[in-house]
């Protein structure tokens, strides 16, 4: 008989720059010496699945849901031991997600406002999607884990929009002027960290090579998937490793 590893599913997709970014994580920081080393995944990339922020804004009327419960269903139906979603807006459709499997389905933003509550973090910049923001998802999570929080003002979340929605999302380079005004305008407000709140922006952080005062989600929950399979990890900050 073949001796069965656990396997990972991805429910990606959303958006599919960020699901490869996620994929490429996970490889680079699973401790390995050859290819049987890595951890088995399944990765599902429904990139037609609706847009999260439009539904969660009223801005559509094209729910993402059935998507992404039926990608689920497949993921398990598969074989998937558990299941990882690299998208903070879905988190949105996260209890009914998780109502329809059988499986473990981690969250993003429980795992990331966890994860800056053990780095001793006092105050957090939410830099997310309107959808994310609006939807109150990260500001709940951290005041539970007794954090406090800001968001950008209206000229601020425009900008990481544009820096989502027209540059990552349509395989621009980002307009990184934008980035770090934004980061700039969130230190003024007192936050001695910004959570990389949509995987998007994580895909810009690949790019500026870790800067200390961001903590990627995408990272977070690569980190937690590597872990729930049984793997250890490499290369990841200190800080994923406290208590």
């Amino acid at each position: 008989m073949i001796k069965r590893k656990p396997l990972m599913g991805i429910l990606g997709g959303l958006g599919p720059m960020a699901s490869a970014y996620f994929y490429e994580l996970i490889t680079a920081h699973t401790k390995a010496t050859c290819d049987q080393d890595h951890i088995d995944i399944i990765l599902s990339s429904r990139s037609s699945t609706p847009d999260r922020t439009a539904f969660i804004t009223g801005k559509s009327d094209d729910s993402p849901l059935p998507f992404m419960i039926q990608d689920a269903q497949r993921l398990e139906a598969y074989g998937a031991d558990a299941i990882v979603i690299p998208c903070n807006t879905a988190h949105y459709f996260i209890d009914e997600v998780r109502r329809s499997v059988c499986v473990p389905v981690p969250s993003i933003i429980e795992e990331t406002s966890a994860q800056l509550r053990r780095a001793g973090v006092k105050k957090a910049g939410i830099l997310a999607t309107v959808g994310t923001v609006s939807s109150g998802s990260y500001q709940a999570k951290l005041e539970e884990e007794g954090l406090c929080y800001a968001v950008p003002d209206e000229k601020e979340q425009r900008w990481l929009m544009e820096l989502i929605y027209d540059d990552v999302k349509a395989g621009k380079g980002p307009e990184m002027d934008k980035f770090y005004a934004v980061v700039r305008h969130m230190k003024d407000k007192g936050c001695d960290r910004m959570i990389l709140g949509c995987t998007e922006l994580s895909v810009i952080n690949r790019e500026i090579g870790g800067d200390p005062i961001l903590t990627d989600s995408l990272e977070v929950l690569a980190n937690v998937a590597i872990k729930l399979c049984g793997h250890e990890t490499v290369g990841f900050s200190p800080e994923f490793d406290l208590k």
